[in-house]
């Protein structure tokens, strides 16, 4: 069955139009208790997190009457992180666990992700029988079998306990000057509470969420504000986390930035020497730098790619028993810590490293010299095929030829946006613009109705 609204990380979209309007989502929180009810008895629960997005009040009031419809009992979260959803549905014996969060979008998108009762994701088979029970007639439960509803306030609580447990017990962060940028998103509380718990000298940003302005001009994907904050206060790092505080970018004392890649390679470096790093593997995506992949072979780590989403990557992690992978997004999934990406958490790893190796921000985000890389995106009209497109399939492969051993060419369309990404390696950057730029033009002149 082909999925309709199921992307590469749950289901998004703009709010208030399909797939993201309240009458959608009350159906979808039915279609998802259906599925996990399905004994008949009044013993199942949800979690159900968000972050600061204003229509995630409208969506999450939607799912929960979709779920209690359905026998569903739901405890409600208020703003957490993504990451923090995975550990309570676990920690609290919960069937399903509800993220409401488009991550690193703006404010006007949302989006739901699911997370099964061992705390991981839903896979694709689950995800395509709720899309099932979502195409038929949604049984609902008896009146006297309707599910309840409650918030509760010890969850966030719960999970920056837990977070804090996650470095070792003599770690301290005494000392240290951290910037944290938290995106006016869900980690607003929770991160700036563990830094300053664990001992850290706490300057906040992004913290004064409104419901609009999540993500904008801050976070992951706009670290220039950290960086400035950092150089302002001679803070000894920044810690720059998206929406809903699944990925991390840092940034060193001097200001510049450092990406997933880089933080993948400091920690399979640090966990290999230390002989935790299980099957001697690091699992990342192909959109990661060269480098790294030069970085791991150098050291006789083995490097695993998947498609890109970080779901993929959890899923090659846990097929092949490995403990860490990531994206150069700052997506870092360490198992033995978390069943998703988590930005808080990778970043009080970082911290750890900087304590017990002594060395400063900037020594630990160098580990390899990135190979040029150039990403442009390229936005498409509802309906469009771009890629399907002759002269766009003629011209990727002419600039295939012309790159062939010297680099490589990536092309894909975003399962979250309708953007087509154009991506190219190679140490001839003059070569590498001119191959991305025609490509991207190409796409772009496919990509008009």
């Amino acid at each position: 069955m082909t999925r309709k609204i199921f992307g590469t990380d749950g289901i998004r979209g703009t709010a208030n139009t399909y797939p993201m309007t309240a009458e959608n989502a009350l159906r979808i929180g039915a279609a998802a208790g259906r599925h996990f009810r399905h004994d008949g008895s009044n013993g199942h629960r949800v979690v159900i997190g968000k972050d600061t997005r204003r229509s995630g009040y409208m969506i999450e009031n939607a799912l929960t009457a979709g779920l209690t419809s359905t026998g569903m009992n739901v405890l409600l979260l208020g703003p957490v992180p993504t990451p923090a959803v995975g550990f309570l549905t676990r920690s609290m014996r919960a069937d399903l666990g509800i993220m409401i969060s488009a991550s690193h979008n703006p404010h006007h998108d949302n989006g739901i992700k699911f997370f099964g009762p061992d705390g991981f994701k839903l896979n694709d088979a689950a995800e395509a029988d709720i899309e099932r029970i979502l195409g038929g007639e949604i049984e609902p439960a008896q009146p006297d079998n309707i599910g309840k509803a409650k918030r509760i306030e010890q969850g966030e609580g719960r999970y920056v306990e837990y977070a804090k447990t996650t470095i070792p017990r003599a770690v301290r962060l005494s000392g240290l000057k951290v910037v944290v940028d938290c995106a006016n998103g869900a980690a607003y509380r929770a991160a700036p509470d563990v830094l300053w718990e664990l001992g850290a000298e706490v300057i906040p940003l992004g913290v004064a969420p409104n419901g609009y302005n999540i993500n904008r001009d801050c976070g992951s994907t706009c670290p220039g504000a950290a960086a400035a904050a950092v150089r302002e206060h001679g803070a000894d790092l920044g810690i720059c986390l998206d929406g809903d505080a699944d990925r991390i970018i840092l940034i060193d004392e001097t200001g510049a930035v450092a990406d997933g890649d880089q933080l993948m390679a400091l920690f399979a470096g640090l966990w290999a020497e230390a002989g935790r790093l299980r099957e001697n593997t690091l699992v990342t995506t192909v959109m990661s730098n060269l480098g790294l992949e030069r970085f791991c072979e150098a050291r006789g780590i083995t490097l695993a790619r998947t498609n890109v989403g970080d779901r993929y990557v959890v899923e090659r992690m846990r097929d092949g028993g490995f403990n860490l992978g990531g994206e150069q997004s700052g997506h870092i999934v360490m198992m033995d810590y978390a069943t998703t990406g988590d930005g808080l958490i990778a970043g009080l790893q970082f911290l750890a490293a900087m304590v017990t190796t002594g060395q400063p921000a900037s020594a630990l985000t160098r580990s390899f010299e990135p190979v040029p890389q150039l990403l442009e995106n390229v936005r498409f009209e509802a309906g469009a095929e771009p890629l399907a497109a002759a002269p766009v399939q003629e011209t990727i492969a002419a600039q295939e030829r012309r790159i062939d051993g010297k680099g490589r060419i990536l092309i894909r369309k975003s399962g979250t946006e309708p953007l087509i990404r154009v991506m190219a390696e190679c140490e001839d950057e003059p070569l590498l613009q001119d191959v991305v730029g025609s490509i991207a033009e190409a796409v772009r002149s496919a990509g008009r109705n």
